[in-house]
């Protein structure tokens, strides 16, 4: 991948740990000057060190304490990253939190209320911050992170399941928003990884998480998840040149040929690989269908 992102220059969020600092050492191995922010500022220090001892002479990697569910810290770190670099050609939507796990009843309405905050509005926000900007040069391109709780329910954890679902729709529309401005909007699923948030739901147990998602969180401990350097990869593709006119999807960076996309273009103008509503006619069933 070296070289596929040079010249070019990525904001990452939440990029101190997990997936983001995966793809911020992705993007830096391939070439591209990278701004990350994460609200953790000790982390965000060590990360950042550790990406400029991998960077190469003239590669820039630089960033700052933020929280994307703040306007003010959004504005912020887009200000600061048009200072420092000029232009900017990526946004990495990867700030995230599972949110309060448990019964829909029972969970905290406040921690409910902010994982849709940091998951969905922070996303939304840092999208406004940079599209004026994409605009005006007339490209760009937004990878956003979703999951498993875009397209599968998550029972008792339905704070991250139902944000995760909205980024992908928000996704999805403004990729049409964006089409004439040459701006592509696409969705990670990186696959069920070992990192904090599969700590969380360990640390929280079958009584809140519910005995059968506990127990696949179990194995998936045992077994060592999805790699993340899958969702790192893919990060890139969506981010370089090769991807340009893909849009609007939701790729799976475990189970799909994306690195086969760009010779289907033409296919990809249509639903492949976005969410819609299954009616029973696709199931084979003759009833509803008039």
């Amino acid at each position: 991948m070296t070289g596929k992102l040079a010249g070019r220059t990525a904001i990452i969020t939440g990029a101190n740990q997990g997936l983001g600092l995966a793809i911020a050492d992705a993007y830096v191995r391939a070439g591209a000057n990278v701004f990350l922010c994460a609200r953790d500022d000790e982390k965000l220090g060590r990360a950042i060190s550790d990406l400029r001892a991998i960077a190469a002479p003239g590669q820039h990697v630089l960033g700052e304490a933020a929280d994307v569910s703040e306007p003010a810290h959004v504005a912020r770190v887009v200000a600061r990253a048009l200072e420092c670099f000029g232009s900017i050609q990526i946004l990495v939507n990867n700030a995230g939190i599972y949110g309060p796990l448990g019964r829909i009843e029972d969970i905290d309405w406040k921690e409910w209320v902010q994982a849709i905050e940091v998951n969905l509005l922070g996303s939304v926000l840092m999208c406004r911050a940079v599209i004026p900007h994409f605009r005006t040069n007339h490209y760009g391109k937004i990878v956003q992170l979703s999951g498993g709780g875009a397209t599968n329910p998550l029972p008792r954890i339905s704070a991250y399941a139902a944000s995760k679902a909205a980024v992908v729709r928000f996704a999805e529309t403004i990729a049409e928003e964006l089409r004439d401005a040459h701006v592509d909007v696409n969705a990670i699923a990186p696959g069920a990884l070992n990192t904090r948030l599969l700590d969380e739901v360990l640390e929280a147990g079958p009584a809140a998480v519910g005995e059968s998602f506990y127990a696949r969180a179990v194995k998936q401990k045992e077994t060592g998840g999805a790699p993340v350097g899958r969702g790192a990869e893919l990060a890139v593709y969506l981010a370089a040149a090769d991807s340009d006119g893909i849009t609007g999807k939701l790729l799976s960076a475990i189970w799909d040929p994306w690195e086969e996309l760009a010779q289907h273009l033409e296919d990809l103008k249509g639903d492949v690989y976005t969410l819609r509503r299954i009616v029973p006619k696709d199931r084979g069933l003759a009833w509803g269908i008039e």
